[in-house]
């Protein structure tokens, strides 16, 4: 799961454990969405009393595994890139274009990480719908994996520079 390290294994082993954490929250939600999806249809078409917590406890579990899971992903560097460009260039070049798409992929997540935590503070007082909730919570993985997925390319982009010091 690692990215570049540039030799210093203490960052690299404490970022690698995060992201397998971060995947392991995105697995649990997965399992715990699934779980409340099938309780809702068990009690609307079994039961026929169909509970108004269901739908936003799923999506909160959904964005949860959706935010952990990307990051874990970025942090592996298995995420969205034009790998076939990169692929072309020089070596030069393609020193560059991974550390543009770190840049890219780092921006990204402060955008979401202060966006995230803008709109979670601005629901907090508006109680969510079907559930006794503030709706501004469901705001709070995409703040905290926004917040991931930057520190993961900010570790890479570092591992990238302290690597390219030292000669890899």
């Amino acid at each position: 799961m690692s990215a570049p390290s540039g030799g210093n294994d203490t960052l690299t082993r404490a970022l690698d454990a995060t992201a397998r954490a971060a995947l392991l929250f995105a697995g649990l939600s997965l399992v715990v969405m699934a779980a409340v999806e099938f309780w809702q249809v068990f009690a609307r078409y079994v039961i026929n009393d169909s509970p108004s917590w269901t739908e936003p406890v799923a999506l909160f579990f959904m964005k949860c595994a959706m935010m952990f899971g990307a990051a874990a992903g970025v942090r592996g560097e298995a995420h969205f890139g034009f790998f076939i460009l990169v692929q072309q260039a020089g070596s030069t070049g393609q020193r560059l274009l991974k550390a543009l798409a770190q840049l890219v992929v780092l921006g990204t997540g402060l955008v979401l990480a202060a966006w995230g935590c803008v709109l979670m503070r601005d629901g907090w007082d508006i109680p969510m719908a079907g559930v006794a909730l503030p709706e501004g919570l469901g705001y709070l993985p995409v703040a905290l994996g926004g917040a991931l997925i930057a520190l993961f390319a900010a570790g890479s982009l570092a591992g990238r520079v302290t690597a390219a010091d030292h000669g890899g």
